[in-house]
């Protein structure tokens, strides 16, 4: 089970996460693109420290949101959506360039990662990005209960698809994360983010929120690296997949 983790989302002279910290624990950097966080500084130093850490570079292409943080809906056309998606990922694939790397694959962020997830029209637009693309370009996706429909989109699209599960997110039946609206959304203890990561790797059952049984399919693990105590829980899954897996 690979480790992935949204990272270069400073902005300007305002910083977010301890990227320096999380990135030696990580196999898979998702590199935010300027729409949501990031900026071209900030960009080049997040790929450097990827690249010195031997970690595959992602892009985490985003609404162009930079005061919701890319967390609110936006109704735009899908033509709009392929053209942003394709921008973001064509700054960050010269940037990496620039630095001797190269992109492997495109994790959309926030609320575009989730209504690619419950809208096919959306779905569409950002696979035909990653088809566009000069280069083969990954997608990684939330794993499901039901992962057949995603699969079938990727696959008539030609896309390598990568299933995603969350260390510290709450799931509902359906094995969707639940909303950050909600309580509980978001676990904060490090021993149950672990407990959690340790499952998913195993393809063992976790506890939805509303106490159902579920199991997910997933090629990585998003992980986060915003404070003290989630740098310490990366640590922990870090040292307890190689026995879980």
């Amino acid at each position: 089970m690979r480790l992935n983790c949204d990272i270069g989302e400073s902005f300007g002279a305002w910083t977010m996460g301890l990227d320096e910290q999380v990135m030696p624990y990580i196999d898979q950097a998702n590199i935010a693109c300027g729409f949501h966080a990031g900026d071209p500084s900030v960009m080049t130093r997040t790929v450097r420290l990827a690249l010195t850490h031997g970690v595959t570079l992602g892009a985490h292409p985003a609404y162009p949101d930079l005061q919701g943080f890319g967390r609110r809906a936006m109704a735009c056309k899908p033509e709009e959506i392929t053209a942003m998606v394709l921008y973001q990922v064509g700054a960050l694939t010269q940037i990496a360039a620039s630095e001797g790397g190269h992109l492997a694959y495109v994790k959309p962020h926030g609320a575009l990662y989730n209504s690619m997830m419950r809208d096919d029209a959306i779905l569409h637009a950002v696979l035909t990005a990653l088809r566009k693309s000069p280069q083969p370009l990954a997608l990684m996706a939330m794993a499901t209960a039901d992962n057949a429909p995603l699969k079938r989109s990727c696959a008539e699209q030609g896309v390598e698809l990568m299933l995603e599960a969350f260390a510290d997110r709450a799931y509902d039946s359906a094995g969707y994360i639940v909303s950050r609206s909600q309580p509980g959304a978001v676990h904060h203890d490090p021993d149950v983010i672990v407990q959690q990561a340790i499952a998913l790797a195993r393809h063992e059952p976790i506890q939805t929120i509303d106490g159902q049984s579920l199991t997910l399919e997933a090629d990585t693990l998003c992980v986060h690296g915003d404070n003290p105590e989630s740098i310490a829980a990366v640590r922990a899954i870090r040292d307890a997949l190689p026995e879980s897996a």
